[in-house]
């Protein structure tokens, strides 16, 4: 079987995850009998930073499934407290020490860099505030059994929407079967600007930004914003909107927003990947039953990835709403689907092909990805170029490859003649892609030995 990895909620088609469903509610119905499913198979757990559920949910779904586990679970304990890379982790672990692995990683993209190293297929348990497309199946999974499906759904995700790689793999997911989604952020944790971009670029959602009094009692955050499927409502939640300098002509709706909410994802406040000036977690709102009185809220699953701090009330946990103990249990068998289809074990059936691939441009010179917490920006540099998906030729818009972020760069010079152009100009379009180099301004051009063309 051709190698696959599972780096990004995109590495999956909507058919397969559905699929995967399927398998993991067979494995559900009776965790004990499936220990002849991977016997033999070995799991390593390569976990960089602090977890419980996520890796003991991995750990727990292999020995289930009748498969051994290796783990590294302190990164000062590994070779990497030496200076040993990614790169050469991969190399070493993904050969004949183990057939699978599950790695968790605080810099951003490095899921991308093990999977290009490993000789095994590797599914990323989350890297920095990138991705965690594995929470993200085991939150589809939950939505789907507690709703039936998950076209059409009304989805509130709350909390630090800034910094959980959680919310930005879930929004993702949910923007691909056709959800309505309220961001409801903490104060100073508004959902980034890249992500909605990329949800209004890939999913062709219509994003609104602006005021929703109604859901000021979840999170007050100074921004609410509503992203809905292809073809907007006729109308809108917000007054006074604005998006990418756009103003919006909106109505208020009179009803105060959503009738009917299917869905709270609440999310905690990620102090460990915070900078200085934000306030302690006392200081921030919690999710109560009190809140949940609205008839809209009457069959609303309240979720959580947790570990949970203040934000949910221990007073909900005795609602029957509350979903996010189940949640957690269903991790397991969700995990067990993924790990025995990573390892051929399983056949999830025919997907529709994915769209083509943007071409890549890789380049030592000029820009690189402006993502601080970027592998590549990282122990990257060792080892690494600059790596970027060409998303649109004209205007130039790149996209990092390890960590998604993206890019508008203004100059584009010819790597033979060091001439430069425009970068949105027709000259440019006409240089062969191994032939460009990519500048951010004039400076960083003349700096790299680049003259006027």
């Amino acid at each position: 079987m051709t190698k696959r990895d599972l780096v990004s909620i995109d590495d999956l088609s909507n058919e397969e995850i559905l699929a995967l469903f399927e398998h993991a509610d067979k494995f559900d119905g009776n965790l004990k009998i499936w220990a002849d499913q991977c016997k033999g198979s070995i799991l390593a757990t390569l976990f960089f930073e602090p977890s419980t559920r996520t890796r003991l949910s991995f750990e727990s779904a292999m020995l289930r499934l009748g498969g051994g586990v290796i783990s590294a679970t302190q990164g000062k304990e590994t070779s990497a407290s030496k200076g040993e890379s990614l790169a050469d982790t991969a190399r070493v672990v993904g050969g004949r020490y183990a057939d699978l692995i599950v790695l968790r990683h605080s810099d951003e993209g490095a899921a991308r860099v093990v999977a290009q190293f490993a000789e095994v297929p590797v599914i990323n348990a989350g890297d920095g505030a990138h991705e965690h497309p594995t929470q993200t199946l085991c939150d589809l999974y939950t939505l789907w059994k507690e709703k039936g499906r998950l076209h059409d759904l009304e989805v509130v995700l709350c909390g630090d929407l800034k910094y959980s790689r959680t919310i930005h793999s879930f929004a993702f997911a949910l923007a691909r079967f056709g959800a309505k989604l309220v961001f409801v952020p903490f104060p100073g944790m508004e959902i980034p600007k890249h992500v909605l971009e990329r949800l209004q670029r890939k999913w062709k959602v219509r994003v609104d930004k602006g005021s929703l009094e109604d859901f000021r009692d979840l999170a007050p955050g100074r921004d609410v914003v509503y992203v809905t499927p292809a073809k907007p409502h006729q109308q809108s939640l917000f007054t006074d909107a604005s998006f990418f300098g756009v103003e919006a002509d909106l109505e208020k709706d009179p009803q105060g927003g959503p009738q009917k909410i299917d869905a709270i994802y609440m999310t905690r406040s990620q102090r460990e990947r915070h900078g200085a000036g934000f306030g302690e977690d006392g200081e921030l709102p919690t999710l109560t039953p009190e809140h949940l009185k609205k008839a809209k809220y009457k069959d609303t699953s309240v979720m959580h990835p947790l570990p949970r701090v203040n934000e949910l009330s221990y007073e909900l946990d005795q609602d029957p709403r509350a979903k996010y103990f189940r949640q957690a249990a269903l991790g397991v068998p969700i995990r067990m689907a993924l790990i025995a289809f990573y390892l051929g074990k399983i056949d999830l059936g025919p997907a529709s092909p994915p769209p083509p691939s943007p071409e890549i441009y890789r380049s030592s010179l000029g820009i690189r990805c402006a993502n601080p917490a970027c592998v590549s920006n990282k122990e990257g540099l060792r080892y690494l170029l600059p790596e970027f998906f060409l998303v649109e030729e004209r205007p130039p818009l790149l996209r990092c490859t390890f960590c998604g972020w993206e890019k508008s760069p203004t100059i584009l010079g010819h790597l033979d003649s060091r001439k430069l152009h425009p970068a949105n100009g027709a000259e440019a379009a006409r240089i062969h892609l191994k032939n460009r180099v990519y500048f951010s301004s004039m400076k960083e051009a003349k700096d790299a030995g680049f003259g006027d063309g």
